[in-house]
């Protein structure tokens, strides 16, 4: 069971992270993130359950445009266009991070918990990437609704997590 996120965490989040950890260690997996909105909570969350948390190499919080560009290396010119909440972004998230690091599985996430008044930018849009290394790229786009920060941000980490468990399992 994780330990300081237990009391946000539903029980069915804290098996599936239970699982993606253990199926990690099982096979040496090292797990990575490459995190906008949810602001590092995928990071904690893999590095909260005891015994297991050793599968987790590294983490990069990029919150900002120009974090996304300092740290991944993400083009100004491609944050600009497309936005820093796009399949193309978060497909370079994750694999700037994958490149940037020891981890073999890289699950990165950008979106937007709030409406950005614009029509093209719903709020609650999410785009997630999960990388493994010498397999394809999954990426999937989410739109959860403006449902509040909290609400928000844990159904990312559900997202994730369904995500790793495919990528920790092939």
């Amino acid at each position: 069971m994780a330990e300081a996120l237990d009391p946000i965490l539903t029980p069915q989040l804290d098996t599936l992270t239970r699982r993606v950890l253990e199926k990690a260690c099982a096979q040496d997996l090292k797990l990575g993130t490459a995190e906008s909105c949810t602001g590092g909570l995928l990071a904690s969350l893999l590095t909260d359950v005891p015994g297991c948390s050793h599968a987790f190499e590294q983490g990069f919080v990029v919150y900002s445009d120009d974090a996304k560009h300092r740290q991944l290396g993400i083009p100004l010119e491609m944050l600009a266009g497309g936005g820093a909440v796009s399949q193309d972004v978060v497909l370079a998230m994750a694999s700037a991070a994958l490149a940037r690091s020891q981890a073999d599985i890289i699950l990165a996430v950008t979106g937007w918990a709030e409406d950005m008044g614009d029509p093209e930018k719903p709020g609650g849009l999410v785009h997630f990437a999960c990388a493994r290394r010498d397999r394809p790229t999954h990426h999937r786009k989410v739109e959860l609704g403006v449902i509040g920060r909290q609400d928000f941000r844990l159904a990312c980490l559900a997202i994730a997590m369904d995500m790793l468990v495919v990528a920790v399992s092939t």
